[in-house]
């Protein structure tokens, strides 16, 4: 794709793919946290731990289901269902004895639900000096997962995170959670995996609100970015305007889409990091 011109395959996939790209641009709920950088986080009822559902999500004793703000826990695809996935086990049972049977309290970096009607938040447990996410990076069991949160409430858990992936702990040393090339052709077949890809951008195309960076010369079958609203603004704010990328190193993440070839949708300016000086 060059840098003015515009890939057909993201209006071929089907007919509401371009629809839920303006929805995803519009989101009224991301834009106020991707707009500022000071962590803000509004206070919430706590509660006690009744049970651990997985690595990132709790039930409290009275009902209410919260997932740990700003990370991904090990789960298999969507479309997987194996009787067992690397390190899944391990990270919730690292969650079962930092927070089951304990008090908690939760606040709140953003929208304080997602769309499954789960509490989205920092959650600290009694007596302990972090939050529980931060302590389950830092035994390298979970990985940063940008949402609704400001920048500032993500850069502790992105040191925690590379302390960990720096020793090789938990899943940093398993192959399957390595950082991806972009060029790497098996990308296409991680559909539905969330992904930390690296790699330079080749050229970068702007539609609209919509900005495409391309990690080759086919954008039919190489890797995209697909940068939505606000993001690509946030971004722009930060210095690094997705139009001004192109010939840089950067590390995404995010869930792995295929259309044609692999794709990530950049919904917060934190899934991307420049790994190079822009020389």
């Amino acid at each position: 794709m060059g840098e003015t011109s515009f890939p057909t395959k993201w209006l071929a996939w089907r007919p509401g793919t371009v629809r839920l790209m303006l929805v995803l641009s519009f989101a009224p709920m991301a834009a106020p946290a991707l707009a500022r950088a000071e962590c803000i986080l509004q206070p919430g009822d706590g509660g006690t731990v009744a049970a651990v559902i997985d690595g990132a999500t709790l039930r409290l004793d009275d009902g209410l289901v919260v997932r740990l703000a700003g990370i991904a826990a090990p789960e298999p695809p969507l479309a997987a269902t194996p009787p067992a996935w690397p390190l899944a086990a391990a990270s919730r049972e690292a969650l079962v004895r930092l927070a089951l049977g304990k008090d908690v309290a939760l606040e709140f970096p953003g929208a304080d639900r997602d769309r499954y009607g789960r509490a989205v938040a920092v959650v600290t447990a009694e007596g302990a000096a972090g939050s529980l996410a931060e302590a389950l990076l830092a035994e390298g069991l979970a990985r940063v997962m940008p949402g609704d949160e400001a920048s500032d409430c993500l850069s502790p858990l992105f040191a925690t995170e590379r302390e960990a992936r720096e020793k090789r702990l938990g899943l940093w040393a398993d192959p399957y959670y390595a950082i991806r090339a972009a060029r790497d052709p098996a990308l296409v077949d991680r559909a539905d995996a969330y992904d930390l890809v690296e790699g330079r951008v080749v050229s970068v195309g702007v539609r609209g609100r919509v900005a495409y960076l391309d990690f080759g010369r086919d954008w039919r079958t190489d890797f995209t970015a697909v940068v939505v609203e606000p993001a690509g603004e946030a971004l722009a704010a930060l210095g690094r305007a997705p139009v001004s990328l192109k010939g840089r190193q950067v590390r995404l993440r995010g869930w792995i889409e295929r259309h044609d070839g692999p794709s990530l949708r950049v919904t917060n300016p934190a899934q991307l990091e420049l790994l190079d000086d822009g020389d």
